[in-house]
């Protein structure tokens, strides 16, 4: 379900247009998580490890009523669900878009994610099914370990959704490991603050025992 936002009366009215003029109105930042007890954590349950800190990742993003808002047909919605769209590897090394249905309920939504990843190993090309815009797009580069990330954008195509995205697993001096992350937004619908909250929230869910 969502909501239009009554941009006249919206706090963030002047916010969100000036922003919402720029050619590039993303912008975003890299940083580290700790992920040890996430790691083992998943590898307890017997989910991969991707599918939990996705899931993860989407508690705190519906938690956080920044990340749910997008801009339809030149308003603005808010969302009371947002689902992850993450890029799935085939064979032959091509990838296509996919969408998992998130749920709360970790063991739904790895059921989702694996019904979703094997839909999507059978198909070609990138667009495989009908999108929704109340999704995170996600990419994983489990082969680096980046300290920074850029994503190829077209700057005339209306574009709202954040961008998510997870590197290859290091190890520090004490064997604790971490993993790299980036997430863009656009500066229109999320501040620096909101940033802030989301990823510190993230981290939290990353440490329950």
């Amino acid at each position: 379900m969502k909501h239009i936002i009554d941009l006249a009366n919206w706090n963030r009215k002047e916010h969100f247009e000036f922003f919402n003029s720029f050619e590039e109105p993303f912008f975003g930042i890299t940083t580290q998580l700790e992920c040890e007890n996430a790691y083992h954590k998943a590898k307890s349950i017997g989910v991969s490890f991707a599918t939990y800190y996705l899931h993860k990742t989407l508690v705190a993003v519906n938690e956080n009523k920044a990340f749910r808002v997008r801009i339809e047909n030149n308003e603005l919605v808010e969302f009371s669900q947002i689902h992850g769209s993450p890029t799935v590897l085939r064979a032959d090394k091509t990838f296509g878009f996919s969408q998992i249905n998130f749920d709360p309920d970790l063991v739904v939504f790895a059921q989702n994610a694996t019904l979703e990843i094997s839909r999507v190993k059978e198909t070609t090309g990138l667009f495989t099914r009908d999108f929704s815009s109340n999704v995170i797009h996600f990419s994983v580069l489990p082969w680096i370990s980046f300290t920074s990330f850029s994503h190829a954008r077209s700057f005339t195509l209306p574009d709202s959704c954040p961008k998510m995205t997870f590197g290859k697993i290091t190890l520090d001096a004490h064997g604790k490991r971490s993993i790299p992350f980036s997430v863009h937004v656009h500066h229109g619908l999320v501040d620096g603050y909101d940033v802030g909250v989301f990823v510190n929230r993230l981290q939290d869910l990353l440490n329950e025992n």
